[in-house]
């Protein structure tokens, strides 16, 4: 059996006027997240995360903000491409880690939800991904509400 480990990590600046998409799920609030795409940290660091235990660079590279196919990408589609990269060659998800870091809105009730969705996204069963949300407690930017973050760790596994 072959093991690999990558850790993902993504941060977007808070914008008034967009939709706010975390896992992959439209959370009621009064500002998005912006980016190229629709910004969702969540899949971004889960999707970074496997392209670094791929050795695979991250998702720039693979999904350039500077190309026009990827203005407002749905960025589970994103995280499907990677993970279908990854079991095309023959890995397979042991378990995934992520945490979102964010000061508002609670996301509590919505964490159920962005761990079926972003499951989906990759083939795998809910109960091994675990998502989480921190508060970064009034701290900086993040605790200032100007924006999000998120970190994902993942084990993959080949035979």
């Amino acid at each position: 059996m072959r093991l690999r480990v990558g850790q993902g990590f993504d941060f977007h600046p808070m914008r008034a006027g967009r939709p706010l998409k975390l896992g992959g799920v439209t959370i009621p609030h009064d500002a998005g997240l912006a980016g190229h795409s629709d910004a969702d940290v969540a899949a971004h660091a889960l999707a970074n995360a496997i392209l670094g235990a791929l050795g695979e660079g991250d998702l720039g590279r693979h999904f350039s903000d500077r190309d026009p196919r990827y203005k407002d990408a749905d960025s589970l589609a994103l995280l499907a491409a990677v993970w279908k990269l990854a079991g095309g060659r023959g890995w397979r998800l042991v378990n995934a880690d992520l945490t979102i870091f964010a000061q508002r809105p609670r996301l509590a009730p919505y964490v159920a939800a962005m761990r079926e969705r972003l499951a989906e996204a990759i083939g795998a069963a809910p109960a091994l991904l675990n998502v989480k949300a921190a508060s970064p407690e009034g701290l900086g930017a993040l605790g200032r509400g100007e924006g999000m973050s998120a970190a994902a760790v993942v084990l993959l596994e080949a035979d």
